[in-house]
């Protein structure tokens, strides 16, 4: 029994502390990394933001820059889930180490009588520290802004593809009612030619004083041409307006949610890299309150 224990407890402080103190090393450069780059995006993003002008961006929205506009909401997205994922596994595997733990540290006694005459002999192993510290860390760390800020940036996205879906079947509206016009005006001209081929001299004498029913019958025609006309160009005059729309609320959102994003992430790229520093510190130190 004695070297059961024995070996499970040489096994966690040989074999599993060095592979956690690994990762915490690991996950520190990680998280570093990550800093400096977040903080290159952030002021990139700053730049822009002073520098972006409506005039440079494209008059309308083309198929293309719809479905990149689709797919960096996918990517937006799945950030958001991976990231949540990241720091929620992170808790839940430290849960359970703690929980492994808890029950590995209270030793299997010899017999009954030892279990009931003496207190449980607990240690207090350099693997414990550090999960302890790590577990606390990481339900102080303030995460939540960075989730919201990917979120955010999801929704920001989503709201610029629906008005750029609408921009697109207004346009397509428009594009239907060209050929409805054009179809609308040839259907004119034919039924125009052989109405005037049909027609006596004296009915086509413009110096006529009486009614002129040709007079009636061409205004009435005409009047479902240039209704179809005047449709198209309000159609047209609305498509302009909301190519304008589009830009500027896509420009103004992403000028003000960029800066947003890369803030919060430069801000727990920080707090997670200075975390694991404070980690890799206690996992070198006998004093578990000792940090850097």
């Amino acid at each position: 029994m004695d070297s059961t224990v024995s070996e499970i407890n040489r096994l966690r402080d040989e074999q599993l502390y060095p592979k956690l103190v690994q990762l915490v090393g690991g996950m520190e450069t990680m998280w570093e990394t990550m800093r400096v780059q977040h903080e290159g995006q952030f002021r990139i993003v700053a730049i822009l933001r002073d520098n972006l002008d409506l005039s440079q961006s494209p008059k309308e929205t083309s198929e293309h820059h719809h479905e990149r506009t689709i797919q960096l909401l996918a990517i937006v997205q799945d950030w958001h889930m991976q990231f949540c994922k990241l720091i929620d596994h992170q808790k839940e595997y430290l849960k359970a180490l703690n929980n492994w733990l808890r029950l590995n540290l209270v030793p299997i006694e010899s017999s009954l009588r030892e279990k009931v005459s003496s207190p449980p002999r607990v240690e207090n192993p350099p693997i414990q520290r550090l999960i302890l510290a790590w577990q606390d860390k990481l339900e102080k760390l303030p995460d939540e802004i960075a989730r919201s800020a990917i979120n955010n940036f999801a929704h920001v996205i989503d709201t610029i593809m629906q008005h750029q879906l609408d921009e697109i079947k207004l346009k397509e509206k428009c594009e239907e009612s060209r050929k409805e016009l054009a179809k609308k005006q040839r259907q004119f001209e034919d039924w125009y030619h052989k109405y005037m081929q049909r027609r006596t001299p004296e009915e086509l004498d413009p110096t006529s004083t009486e009614d002129n029913p040709i007079n009636d019958a061409v205004a009435e025609r005409q009047a479902v041409v240039f209704a179809v006309k005047k449709g198209l160009e309000e159609e047209e005059e609305a498509y302009r307006r909301l190519c304008i729309q589009v830009r500027e609320k896509s420009l103004v959102s992403l000028k003000t949610r960029l800066p947003e994003l890369f803030r919060a992430m430069t801000g727990i790229a920080f707090a997670c890299s200075k975390m694991y520093g404070e980690l890799r510190a206690i996992s070198f130190s006998g004093n578990p309150n000792h940090s850097t």
